[in-house]
């Protein structure tokens, strides 16, 4: 008798197969047999009508914090993710000296907008080294699986002080010590190393962070560790790729392939389609391709949708913060802020405010209105041009502004506009579509726990079947078969997770159970729900009947089940591995 059996699924089973009818037995944590199944169990659940899938794994987050305190890691797992990789982009909390905590928590809430009160609060800090974090990790409540990277910041300021905090150039002794360092952790079980070169990521007080400006030596001398262990992923936010600089990119990509082709390690990167250079994102993935021929491994970490800020009167950035007026009011609670805010005069007077400089007026993110695009409920996140406030404003015969203002008066003051910054140059998903097919490209860059206060794209899971296997028309829709795997199998493989990701016999039971009918992306929300009454961006959705991790239902019609099947991963694995 089996201990759990899914009966009548249609099973997208994440290897790119087409969909096919059929049921799932479980033992323990793993999936033993798949077909027409007529032994019993001792739980079933009919699946009959419903799409099941392998859990989606989700490999650049910012949980290093919150998975001291929050099993559920929510909302990745509200949107049927069952593995993540936190430690991205160079930042995180481990290895750290005694009385460096707080250098740590700045970094972080510079870099990554995670309140700093709530990492202060949440955070019991039970560790030096790298692998005591693990430790650390390994003994907390989880619902799902988690990976860590060993982070470039942490490392660097723990080896070299003030002089590493500052970006001063590294000695051989500093290099080799960080490397030992990175050694260390990835012996422990980090899946990798990360780090930062791009401008944007910057402390608290506008420092670009440790390792931004490391020079080759210190680049290569980290890659070592990898080398001589012959396992991790080297993750890159290069420089430029955020549009700051559009010559870098091309510097970075070149120093990537002979990184990858000297340690003989993947390296992974951010990639992004930036209005300077809207062509710029094609050259460099056919360039990750053509390196392969010089023994690299280059994977282009691509979005699955617009790479943009949510603004709203609760979020970090609005355009009308400049206005004096608002500002005398704006720590009012919101339900009496918006009833202020409906009174012709305080709106007359806000707008005339909010315009009188263009440049504050939308808090230095744009000035042109075309790219301004009310999000609506459910959410519209590949807007046309007819959708936006200058064009909206202009058929209603008033100053964008004003549309503006009206618009973040919406839903009792809880309506959002999104302006895609990145990826929407052409003011379509077409080159997202593009992204997606390329053979070298990896689903990622969700930044789940992150950027509290102007995004929420840990929820791009529910998007990649909502919008673009289902609901797209303004272009090509994506087989659900190639949306799943590229969510499943292809991001477990780049980090040597091959004992999850596909529903096959002997693999881990992580698995979702979906009604593709009533599967809905909510708008986000604005919530204090973070230590300390932090604030943070939640996305939600309904269709999710189950998420299963392990062989263990964590969570049913989006309620969590109370199970915390959860485990640290130790490593690389290419087979399924049971972990006692």
């Amino acid at each position: 008798m089996y201990d759990l059996i899914i009966r009548n699924g249609t099973i997208v089973d994440g290897t790119g197969a087409e969909p096919f009818i059929g049921d799932i037995a479980i033992e323990g944590d793993t999936i033993v047999a798949i077909g027409n199944i007529s032994d019993g169990s001792k739980q079933e659940i009919d699946a009959y009508g419903k799409t099941v899938t392998p859990g989606f794994v989700d490999i650049h987050t910012h949980y290093d914090g919150q998975i001291t305190w929050d099993p559920l890691l929510s909302p990745s797992s509200n949107h049927g993710v069952t593995t993540v990789v936190f430690g991205n982009c160079g930042v995180g909390f481990a290895p750290v000296k005694p009385g460096e905590e707080n250098r740590l928590i700045e970094l972080m809430e510079g870099v990554e907008d995670i309140p700093g009160t709530a990492l202060s609060e949440g955070i019991d800090w039970k560790w030096e080294t790298f692998p005591e974090y693990l430790d650390t990790v390994e003994k907390v409540p989880m619902c799902i699986d988690v990976g860590a990277q060993v982070p470039h910041a942490p490392v660097r300021t723990y080896v070299m002080g003030e002089r590493g905090a500052n970006n001063e150039p590294a000695t051989k002794e500093d290099i080799d010590s960080m490397t030992a360092i990175v050694k260390e952790g990835i012996d422990a079980g980090a899946l990798g190393f990360s780090t930062s070169r791009t401008i944007v990521h910057t402390a608290l007080d506008g420092t670009p962070m440790p390792g931004t400006f490391a020079a080759e030596d210190e680049i290569f001398g980290i890659g070592r560790a990898l080398e001589e262990l012959g396992k991790g992923v080297y993750e890159f936010a290069p420089a430029g790729s955020a549009g700051e600089d559009i010559i870098a990119p091309k510097k970075e990509l070149d120093l990537m392939v002979r990184l990858s082709s000297k340690i003989g390690r993947p390296v992974s990167f951010a990639l992004l389609q930036v209005d300077p250079a809207p062509n710029l994102w094609r050259e460099l993935m056919d360039l990750s391709a053509d390196a392969v021929a010089d023994g690299a491994e280059v994977y282009p970490q691509v979005a699955g949708r617009p790479f943009g800020i949510l603004m709203g009167l609760q979020t970090t950035v609005h355009p009308l913060l400049g206005s004096p007026t608002y500002q005398s009011m704006a720590d009012l609670p919101l339900a009496e802020r918006v009833e202020k805010m409906r009174g012709p005069e305080i709106r007359s007077k806000i707008i005339a405010e909010s315009t009188a400089d263009e440049e504050k007026a939308v808090m230095n993110l744009s000035g042109d209105f075309s790219k301004f695009y009310p999000m609506g409920n459910p959410p519209n996140y590949e807007p046309g041009p007819e959708d936006s406030i200058e064009t909206l404003a202009k058929d209603q015969g008033i100053n964008p502004m004003e549309l503006v203002y009206d618009t973040l008066l919406l839903q009792d003051g809880k309506e959002l506009i999104l302006y895609p910054m990145l990826n929407y140059s052409e003011g379509n998903c077409d080159p997202i579509y593009d992204m997606l097919h390329h053979p070298r490209g990896a689903l990622g860059l969700g930044d789940g726990g992150a950027h509290c206060g102007v995004i929420c794209d840990a929820s791009i899971p529910t998007f990649m079947l909502t919008h673009w296997v289902r609901d797209r028309t303004r272009g090509k829709r994506l087989p659900i078969e190639f949306a799943v795997k590229r969510m499943t199998k292809d991001t477990a493989d780049l980090y040597g997770l091959g004992d999850r990701g596909v529903i096959g016999k002997g693999m881990k039971a992580d698995i979702n159970i979906i009604d593709m009918n009533e599967l809905t992306l909510h708008l986000p929300e604005v919530r204090f729900d973070l230590p300390a009454g932090g604030r943070r961006l939640f996305q939600d959705a309904s269709g999710y009947c189950a998420t299963i991790v392990s062989g263990e239902v964590i969570l049913q019609d989006g309620q969590p089940t109370g199970a915390q099947p959860g485990k640290l991963i130790r490593g690389a694995r290419e087979e399924h591995q049971s972990v006692a």
